[in-house]
């Protein structure tokens, strides 16, 4: 068995001696007292200023897993990588969050959840790895890698420290001292005994068990520049100490599955069970092929897209639990459940291949959603976008609530025939603009029957009800020979400036009478 480095040179090794024994630390973070079965998850996103709509569904099923678990849902901010963080970025993680309804729950005794917080806790198990044999100083400087990697790929070699090209993977204590005399100040690298020639067998939830080539790579655990650890030693420490069961992230980490198995191991821990869940692709414009959501060319990959442009975040939600659990849909239809929350997700079930993003679909969701809602809280929903995120105009149009009430109410009093014409609060407050006079946009290239206007005008008294409205038009329309339908365009375009719109006795009455005049008179 390979022989590790004493206290005192582990001390000088890691600039000062760490500050917990790994029994102190299994003390300090307990086993969680939890119902059996329940699961501890994690979303674990890196500060970069942008949250992607692939991250919003990858915390979805984090929180979907912990909520019908009875579990415990964290937020873990991997701010290690400081060359890529930007400043604000938690904040707008912990916003989308908020507003998506994926409320995590950060019980002190397991913190701190920022990794850049975690220092001691790192280095205290880097301690134990050097103690053990398991990982080694390492005083390599970039140039040296980079003259490595250089060899190694003029020879045909994969790229990488590892056998014969980790020159200090056997460094002597006598060399350690010398380079740390020297002032050198060296990476703490995994002592990797994995034959890549051999295979070994990994568990993921969704795929199962999956063969990989065991891992060679005396990979950093902790980085010489900043003392922070690398994703893949936090990851190891953070999950086992916070007591993580389910590590939900994208297929683009199955390969690192082999050397976290292996980091599991080293320490004789459990390792959590993994869900390697695919990417979010949609339909490209141009090839008209499948490929992944992109930030750069798709807007709607930013979770800011549906904040801004006001999309339900509940139908949003439900949306993402359609495309992640292939039964919701239909167990919805069939009335067995109300809404995601109540409907049992499977991790099996999770599809393997890249789910479809289709805004059309979406739109679908967004209006059944809105549809079903109560007036009151659709007029609340709209007024509170605009008031955070609406300009001028839309500040104003939801000023008047009374106004805007009964706007929205217009053909939401019948269960059997709801209007599902809205999609997000923006393009709501955009398809009314028209009932505010500042806002309304007169058809003038629209052929108008003045006549028709005229005698309209003549007979009109906002205070009839439906069907006397209704026998005055058909009676100015025998009069002029035109249908009936006809006298109704020519109203529908004079108030609205539209072909298409609700109900146009509704909207009379919404406007009221003087309104109503005054845009007629302005066109006869």
């Amino acid at each position: 068995m390979r022989t590790g480095l004493t206290e005192d040179l582990i001390a000088r090794v890691l600039g000062a001696a760490p500050k917990y024994t790994v029994a102190e630390l299994e003390e300090k973070f307990p086993p969680r007292n939890l119902p059996d079965g329940a699961m501890v998850t994690r979303f674990a996103p890196s500060p970069t200023g942008f949250m992607h709509v692939g991250n919003l569904y990858g915390a979805l099923i984090d929180y979907k897993l912990a909520q019908q678990s009875n579990g415990v849902f964290m937020l873990r901010i991997e701010d290690t990588d400081t060359k890529r963080e930007v400043d604000g970025a938690v904040t707008v993680v912990k916003n989308a969050m908020h507003c998506f309804g994926l409320e995590y729950n950060n019980d002190e005794t397991y913190g701190p959840y920022y990794q850049s917080q975690r220092k001691d806790i790192y280095r205290s198990v880097a301690a134990e790895l050097l103690r053990t044999g398991h990982a080694y100083p390492c005083f390599l400087t970039p140039d040296d890698m980079e003259r490595i990697r250089a060899e190694q790929s003029s020879a045909g070699f994969a790229t990488g420290i590892y056998g014969e090209f980790a020159r200090d993977r056997d460094i002597t204590p006598d060399e350690i001292t010398r380079h740390l005399d020297n002032g050198e100040i060296p990476s703490i690298r995994l002592y990797s005994n994995g034959n890549p020639n051999q295979r070994i067998f990994c568990k993921d939830a969704v795929r199962g068990s999956i063969g990989f080539p065991e891992n060679n790579e005396d990979l950093v655990l902790i980085k010489s520049n900043d003392g922070l650890p690398t994703y893949h030693f936090a990851h190891l420490v953070d999950d086992h100490f916070m007591r993580t069961t389910h590590v939900v992230r994208g297929e683009e980490w199955l390969p690192s599955l082999p050397l976290h198995y292996q980091l599991f191991r080293m320490m004789e821990w459990t390792p959590p069970v993994y869900i390697h869940t695919a990417t979010l692709d949609k339909i490209d414009d141009e090839t008209g092929k499948q490929r992944k959501m992109s930030k750069r060319k798709d807007p709607e990959a930013n979770v800011a897209f549906f904040l801004n442009d006001g999309w339900p975040t509940d139908a949003v939600i439900e949306y993402l639990g359609n495309i992640l659990a292939s039964g919701y849909e239909e167990a919805k239809l069939k009335g067995a459940v109300k809404n995601f929350w109540e409907y049992e997700m499977k991790p099996k079930k999770i599809p393997m291949s890249g789910g479809l993003f289709d805004m059309k679909k979406l739109e679908w969701w967004a209006k059944e959603y809105i549809g079903a809602m109560a007036v009151s809280d659709l007029v609340k929903s709209v007024t509170d976008w605009a008031n955070e995120y609406g300009n001028d105009k839309q500040k104003m149009q939801v000023a008047d609530t009374d106004y805007l009430t009964r706007v929205l109410a217009i053909e939401r009093d019948n269960p059997a025939r709801i209007r599902k014409d809205f999609i997000t609060w923006k393009q709501t407050l955009e398809i009314e603009e028209f009932f505010w006079d500042d806002l309304f946009v007169p058809n003038t290239e629209y052929a108008y029957n003045s006549d028709v206007l005229n005698a309209f005008l003549e007979t009109f008294d906002i205070t009839d009800d439906k069907d006397t409205w209704w026998n005055k038009i058909v009676a100015i329309a025998e009069k002029f020979g035109v249908k009936n339908g006809d006298v109704a365009m020519n109203l529908r375009v004079a108030l609205s400036g539209r072909t298409n719109t609700p109900d146009l006795y509704s909207i009379m009455q919404v406007m009221g009478g003087t309104r109503v005049v005054k845009r007629i008179k302005a066109l006869v």
